[in-house]
C-alpha cells in the first residue's frame, strides 16, 4: 500500500507559535483554506482511493476540497491526532516549545517510555498511531491519504520507515500541507518514498513568517 500522510493547512496557532493539540482545536487561517483548495489539483494524479482524517477540525477542513473533488467521504481516525501537549498546551514560550520537542525527539531516539509533561508517553503515541494505520490497511486500498499533524507525522514516519534514520523527523521540516509518502505495510515494514516538506500546492502557499513549532526542524 502507498500511504500519503498529509499535514493539515495553516491554523492561527501555527502562525503565532502556540502549542495546540486539544481536540477539536482551531480551524484554518485564510492561507490554510487556500492550501486546502490547492490539494485537488496537486494530488490529482496520485490515484487516491480513500481519505482519512484525525479527530481534529483542521484536518477535516483541509481534506474537504479533495474529498469533494474525488467524491469520497473521509473516515475519522482519532489515532491520527497530534502529539498531545499536556501541561504545555496553549503555551508559546521557548522553554515550553523545547520541552515539547525534546519529548518528541526522545521517542524518536528510542526512549518511548518518556512522557510528554502531563500527557502521553511515546508508547501511547505509537500504539494509537500504529492502530490508526492498521485500520487504513484493513480497508484493502492500494493508495490512501491520511490527513494528520506536523509532529505526529514527522516522528511516526521517520521512526517507522525502515530506510531512514530515526532522527530524520527532527532534521526535516514539514510545512502545512506538506506530504510524506510511504510504501509497504505494518506486517512487512514501511519504506519512505518521498518527503515533500513544502506545501504541495506550490511555493506561493508558504508563510515564511509563521513560527510553527511542530513543523520546523527540532
Amino acid at each position: 500500500m502507498r500511504l500519503l500522510l498529509i499535514r493539515h493547512g495553516q491554523t492561527p496557532a501555527n502562525v503565532s507559535g502556540i502549542l495546540d493539540a486539544e481536540v477539536p482545536g482551531p480551524g484554518l487561517t485564510e492561507l490554510g483554506e487556500q492550501q486546502a483548495q490547492a490539494l485537488p489539483a496537486a494530488l490529482a494524479e496520485r490515484g487516491i482511493e480513500r481519505l482519512f482524517v484525525s479527530s481534529m477540525l483542521r484536518t477535516q477542513l483541509t481534506a474537504a476540497p479533495l474529498a469533494t473533488a474525488l467524491g469520497l467521504e473521509p473516515v475519522v481516525l482519532p489515532g491520527l491526532r497530534e502529539i498531545e501537549a499536556g501541561d504545555l498546551q496553549g503555551k508559546r514560550d521557548q522553554t515550553s516549545v523545547q520541552r515539547y520537542l525534546a519529548a518528541c525527539y526522545a521517542w524518536a531516539s528510542g526512549e518511548r517510555e518518556a512522557r510528554m509533561p502531563g500527557a502521553e508517553t511515546g508508547e501511547d503515541f505509537f500504539d494509537r498511531y500504529d492502530d490508526a494505520v492498521r485500520q487504513i490497511e484493513d480497508t484493502g486500498v492500494q493508495v490512501a491519504a491520511a490527513f494528520s499533524h506536523g509532529a505526529a507525522i514527522r516522528i511516526w514516519a521517520a521512526t517507522t520507515a525502515q530506510n531512514t534514520p530515526n532522527h530524520l523527523g527532527a532534521d526535516r521540516h514539514l510545512e502545512n500541507t506538506g506530504v510524506v509518502e510511504l510504501e509497504g505495510s505494518s506486517a512487512d515494514g514501511w519504506r519512505l518514498v518521498d518527503w515533500e516538506g513544502e506545501p504541495i500546492g506550490g511555493d506561493d502557499l508558504i508563510d515564511r513568517t509563521a513560527q510553527d513549532p511542530t513543523g520546523e526542524r527540532f
